[in-house]
């Protein structure tokens, strides 16, 4: 079941790389940027990553917290969160919970097979616990501007 628009999360728990629990209530009071991407190390990821990377100050002081998911396991996410300096953790969505419950898993075609998997996407949950925000089957050019930007409008209406 994917969330609403304009609805709470479902009831969700998962890991992230640094011992952190991810669950819906646990950022009660900050909104939570979730963006989904396909795996680890590949280009597409490792320039989103960075791209959230550069401007994570900013979700801070916007009263954000970001969190990157993919099906990679806890020993990838730590290596590409190291490598990469991210200073926000990674989900391993190993058994793709999160994945379906946002509805990111797809069919696509790589090297002519049909394979399952990630359309880069991103959430975004107000301090209320209420999902806000979604982009779809995004491209990495603007993306985390655009992101911030929405952050910053609900920290507005908030205030």
């Amino acid at each position: 079941m994917t969330p609403a628009l304009n609805k709470p999360l479902p009831e969700i728990e998962a890991q992230a790389t640094g011992g952190v629990k991810f669950t819906g209530n646990a950022f009660l009071g900050k909104s939570v940027v979730l963006y989904f991407y396909p795996k680890d190390n590949t280009p597409g990821c490792t320039t989103e990553a960075m791209q959230f990377r550069d401007r994570h100050k900013d979700f801070v002081k916007a009263g954000a917290v970001v969190f990157g998911v993919s099906r990679d396991n806890m020993a990838s996410h730590d290596k590409f969160k190291q490598a990469l300096e991210l200073p926000f953790e990674l989900i391993a969505d190993t058994e793709e919970k999160l994945c379906h419950m946002f509805g990111v898993v797809k069919n696509k075609i790589m090297y002519g097979k049909k394979v399952k998997g990630i359309e880069r996407s991103t959430f975004l949950i107000a301090p209320n616990g209420i999902l806000v925000g979604e982009w779809r089957g995004i491209k990495v050019a603007g993306h985390v501007d655009e992101v911030l930007k929405a952050v910053k409008e609900l920290k507005k209406e908030a205030a």
